[in-house]
């Protein structure tokens, strides 16, 4: 790693939060991020909303990230930017930014896999986290994926298994929508399950090939439970509210469980990390915790702040890339899916 001082400013704008954060040499100084309430009414992110408001949101996002951090702009290293996946207006707001920052400082841009960064978040200096050895196993569980990829090291990723239809962060804002939840629900699945009975109400688990996995017969399976209690008691939800966000949660658990298992068989490798939004489920953090003592795993759970979209995972991935001088030019454009 490089001995000198390397100061990298890193911009997330890949769906409806605007983050700006600044490590030093892979320590976090700052790490901003603005919300975007807009959608909420909506009941799900609205793509030409959320790009107007990374519009609005970016400059002074980036400016109090800089303020922050002690540091002025004429200090940055290199700029770092998530190119995608994600909305593709969205990333062309923070896409375009970093270009003309980068441009306007005449330091070096350094394009960033989204996906890789909530993977890589694990290498954040941070006081108390371990960080995971290669080759281990990331279960990376989002809004919009879900994948368990086989991480050999940095910058050499496998994804071994993914979601063929719905991500898991859509199976718990979609169940809590049918339940009458205001969006984000997935939330709010969480802190009702803690209540509640997971035994309750039993769902059946979807069958997929390998590691794959399989979202969409779940949420049709509770639509149809909720639709026929509901006809026969109109009162249902709320009289059984805690049990029923218990039971998704916990099926949706297995699902998961399971599937890591597996991989752990396949592989022989027994380092688990998880990373993406979802990953602050507290059913699913005890559930891997769990797996410790029962099958022998070692977990990594990474900060709650680095697991939801955040710039400082990008900011991680822009060090590791700086070090070993992986820079991109200004031809680079933003890309809605790309590969991992």
């Amino acid at each position: 790693m490089s001995s000198q001082n390397v100061y990298i400013l890193g911009i997330e704008s890949s769906c409806d939060d605007t983050s700006a954060s600044v490590l030093l040499n892979g320590n976090v100084l700052s790490n901003v991020v603005a919300s975007q309430k807009v959608h909420e009414q909506y009941g799900g992110v609205v793509p030409e909303l959320a790009s107007r408001a990374h519009q609005q949101n970016i400059v002074p996002v980036i400016d109090q990230a800089i303020q922050q951090a002690g540091i002025t702009k004429e200090q940055l290293s290199a700029i770092a930017f998530t190119r995608g996946p994600g909305l593709m207006g969205s990333l062309l707001v923070g896409t375009s930014f970093a270009k003309s920052l980068a441009l306007g400082l005449g330091i070096p841009l350094i394009d960033v896999h989204h996906m890789q960064a909530h993977i890589l978040a694990h290498f954040i200096e941070e006081e108390g986290y371990e960080k995971p050895t290669f080759p281990f196993l990331a279960m990376t569980i989002s809004g919009g994926h879900t994948q368990i990829v086989q991480v050999n090291d940095y910058f050499d990723m496998e994804v071994i298994g993914e979601t063929i239809d719905d991500a898991v962060g859509e199976a718990f804002d979609k169940s809590a929508k049918i339940l009458g939840f205001p969006y984000p629900g997935g939330p709010l699945i969480d802190a009702y399950a803690k209540e509640g009975n997971p035994k309750a109400f039993p769902f059946t688990k979807p069958r997929v090939d390998r590691l794959n996995f399989s979202f969409s017969g779940l949420k049709t399976a509770v639509l149809y439970f909720i639709q026929k209690q509901v006809k026969e008691n109109s009162n249902f939800i709320q009289e059984n509210r805690d049990d029923i966000c218990a039971s998704i949660q916990y099926t949706i658990v297995n699902i998961l469980v399971d599937k890591l298992k597996k991989a752990v068989k396949q592989t022989g490798i027994n380092r688990i990390a998880i990373g993406g939004g979802v990953s602050a489920n507290s059913g699913i953090r005890t559930a891997l915790k769990e797996g410790e003592y029962k099958f022998g795993w070692k977990t990594y759970i990474p900060k709650f702040e680095y697991t939801t979209d955040n710039a400082a995972m990008i900011a991680i991935v822009g060090y590791l890339k700086y070090c070993k001088n992986d820079f991109t030019d200004m031809s680079v454009v933003a890309k809605a899916r790309i590969d991992l």
